[in-house]
C-alpha cells in the first residue's frame, strides 16, 4: 500500500523576539519530519529555545534549486516539511519560492502557518495609509540603478515599502533624497520587536539628517515606508499663452475647432481649452 503523500508548511518564525511564534507553528515544527531552514544555526537558536530536535536541512539562495528537488523526493515519499526562513514568513524576500512553485506544480498540499512579517510590522505602527500599498523588497545595491529606482516609484500615488541593511541604509536614504522632495513623510522602522527597536517617522531631510547624526540609526535590519505622491490638482484655467493661442484661432475657426487646435498645440486639456474658448468669445460679443 502506497504512502500518502507529504504536505509542506510555510511557516512563519519570530523576526526578534522569540515569543512572537504562535502555538500552531511550535506543534507543526514538532511534528514535521524535516525542517527546511534558510540558516540552520540560526533556526537552532529557535528550535532549542523550545525544545524541538526535528532534522533540519539548509535551503537557501545559492542552493535552493538543487535541494527543492531532494525535498520534492521526500514529500513524495510522505514525508512532511516545514520551510522557515532566518526571521518572519519565507519567501518575502527570503529564499523558498522553487519549493514552494514545483511542489504545488506536483501536486503536493502546501500550507501557510501565518506569523510575524516584518512587512506587516512596521505598516501597522507606520501611521501611513495602508488600505493600498506596495512592496518593493531590496532596492538596488548601487548608487546608479537604486536612483533609477526612486525616480520609478517618484510619482507612486500609494505608500510603498522596502527592506534595507544597515550597511546600505545611510547611502540608501541620501540617493533617495537626491529624487524625492525633501518634505516627502517616511518611516524608518529598525529592529522591529528587539530591545533596540525604532520607528522613526520624519520628513526625508529629517531622518537623512538623523540617520547621519546616530550610529545607533545605523544598526539592525530596517523597514523604509514612504508615503504615496500627492496628487496634483488640475489646473482650473488656461496659461496667458494659451490664451493668446485661442484669441488668435478664434478668429479663424469655430469654437470647437479653434478648442482642438489649441490643445494640439500647446499639449492642453481640450475641455479645459473650449470652456476658455467660450468665455472669450462671450466676451468679444459682449465687447462689440
Amino acid at each position: 500500500m502506497s504512502r500518502a503523500k507529504g504536505r509542506l508548511y510555510v511557516v512563519a518564525t519570530p523576526i526578534g523576539n522569540l515569543a512572537d511564534i504562535s502555538l500552531r507553528a511550535l506543534e507543526v515544527l514538532k511534528q514535521v519530519d524535516l525542517i527546511a531552514a534558510e540558516d540552520t544555526r540560526h533556526v537552532k537558536v529557535l528550535l532549542n529555545h523550545y525544545g524541538i530536535a526535528v532534522k533540519t536541512v539548509s535551503l537557501h539562495q545559492h542552493n535552493e534549486d538543487k535541494v527543492a528537488d531532494t525535498l520534492l523526493e521526500k514529500l513524495a515519499d510522505g514525508q512532511n516539511i516545514a520551510l522557515v526562513s532566518d526571521a518572519g514568513t519565507p519567501l518575502l524576500s527570503d529564499p523558498g519560492m522553487p519549493l514552494v512553485k514545483q511542489a504545488k506544480a506536483a501536486g503536493f498540499e502546501v500550507s501557510p502557518i501565518p506569523g510575524p512579517c516584518a512587512l506587516i510590522a512596521a505598516l501597522s505602527a507606520a501611521g501611513l495609509p495602508v488600505t493600498r500599498f506596495c512592496f518593493e523588497g531590496f532596492p538596488p545595491r548601487t548608487s546608479g540603478p537604486r536612483k533609477a529606482f526612486f525616480q520609478n516609484q517618484l510619482s507612486n500615488p500609494v505608500t510603498w515599502v522596502f527592506y534595507e541593511s544597515s550597511h546600505r541604509i545611510l547611502a540608501c536614504l541620501k540617493d533617495m533624497a537626491d529624487v524625492l522632495e525633501p518634505e516627502r513623510i517616511i518611516v524608518i522602522a529598525r529592529e522591529i520587536t528587539k530591545l533596540h527597536e525604532t520607528i522613526v517617522k520624519a520628513t526625508l531631510a529629517e531622518a537623512l539628517a538623523l540617520v547621519e547624526q546616530s550610529p545607533d540609526m545605523r544598526k539592525g535590519e530596517f523597514v523604509v515606508i514612504v508615503d504615496g505622491a500627492q496628487e496634483k490638482p488640475e489646473a482650473e484655467d488656461i496659461t496667458p499663452e494659451q490664451e493668446k493661442i485661442l484669441v488668435l484661432l478664434l478668429k479663424q475657426c469655430s469654437l470647437k475647432t479653434a478648442a482642438e487646435l489649441a490643445a494640439q498645440i500647446t499639449g492642453g486639456r481640450k475641455k479645459l481649452l473650449y470652456q476658455a474658448a467660450l468665455r472669450l468669445a462671450k466676451a468679444a460679443v459682449e465687447v462689440e
